[in-house]
């Protein structure tokens, strides 16, 4: 059988400092079948032109001009516009335009997932680097289940180390003109694909180099700075705008999610809509979970206070 082909969507926004290193990585994969979709968000720099570059020198690249709407934004567009350039059997797989993957990343990945017949999600921990990609340190781990009670509330599938298999894919790209507006493309799949029974697989080990730099449009979330400013978000009242547009997402894939699933979304719409002193309740009996106590702790707060 010939090795499973894998369609990778990048949304590129001003990145040429760091391109060419994954690039350099994308090229240098052990699985070689594989064709690179990228978006361009109306990049300045010379982004382009590198691209332009890696496809002259004999690799398979897609270039689409971007919707200028954000990141988030840019990858959704790629997810409803891949139909057509690669084949239906394509496994779908989305890059940053500053990490560098390891050799393994795609190989790994679908190593994980082969042979499942429905959708499927692989993701996995990563290096966080420094710009120089030096002082490594390794994400957070996943201590609790990958799932929907999980994905409601919490992001942990981390987009750049995502991999869908041909089932999953074709959910992604049929659920992608429903949804509208995302905060987070890789929040929106594993909410999708979670919610819709997916089989989900979370690898301990870090696939990729993820570079932290001032231009990040979100970094790493694993520091005690990126923690307070997290609350201080969900204080201002980000987390509950962000969880209103989830909402409105998936409530327009609904009749993709399982039944039980469904019920819990809308257990959760109510919730935030329920009286104070109802909350308690309505969410002990959804049973929500984030993947730390303290997280936890921070979601019951946010419900207590009005921003879930």
């Amino acid at each position: 059988m010939s090795a499973p082909h894998v369609a990778i969507l990048m949304a590129v926004r001003n990145g040429a400092r760091h391109l060419p290193a994954q690039l350099d990585s994308i090229a240098g994969q052990e699985h070689t079948n594989w064709t690179l979709i990228v978006s361009d968000d109306g990049s300045r720099d010379g982004s382009s032109e590198i691209i332009s570059g890696f496809a002259q020198r004999g690799h398979r690249v897609i270039c689409l001009d971007g919707p200028q709407q954000g990141a988030g934004a840019n990858f959704l567009s790629l997810v409803r516009r891949m139909q057509g350039h690669v084949p239906a059997t394509s496994w779908l797989a989305f890059a940053d335009q500053d990490d560098v993957w390891l050799p393994d990343r795609l190989s790994r990945g679908i190593a994980s997932l082969e042979g499942i017949a429905g959708p499927a999600l692989y993701c996995s921990r990563t290096w966080i680097t420094d710009e120089r990609l030096e002082h490594r340190r390794i994400s957070l781990p996943r201590p609790r289940p990958l799932g929907f009670r999980n994905a409601l509330v919490q992001n942990v599938a981390a987009g750049n180390t995502i991999l869908l298999n041909p089932a999953g894919a074709r959910l992604a790209s049929a659920a992608a003109p429903e949804a509208g507006r995302v905060i987070m493309h890789d929040w929106w799949i594993y909410q999708l694909m979670s919610g819709a029974g997916a089989q989900l697989v979370h690898d301990d080990r870090p696939s990729l180099l993820y570079r932290q730099h001032a231009g990040n449009e979100i970094g790493a979330n694993d520091g005690a700075g990126a923690k307070l400013s997290r609350l201080g978000q969900l204080l201002a009242g980000h987390y509950r705008q962000w969880n209103g547009v989830n909402v409105a997402a998936l409530s327009a894939s609904a009749h993709r999610l399982t039944p039980e699933n469904r019920a819990l979304l809308a257990g959760f719409a109510a919730v935030r809509r329920a009286p104070f002193w109802r909350r308690p309740g309505a969410l002990w009996r959804l049973g929500l979970y984030r993947q730390s106590r303290a997280s936890t702790a921070v979601l019951w707060l946010a419900a207590m206070l009005g921003r879930l």
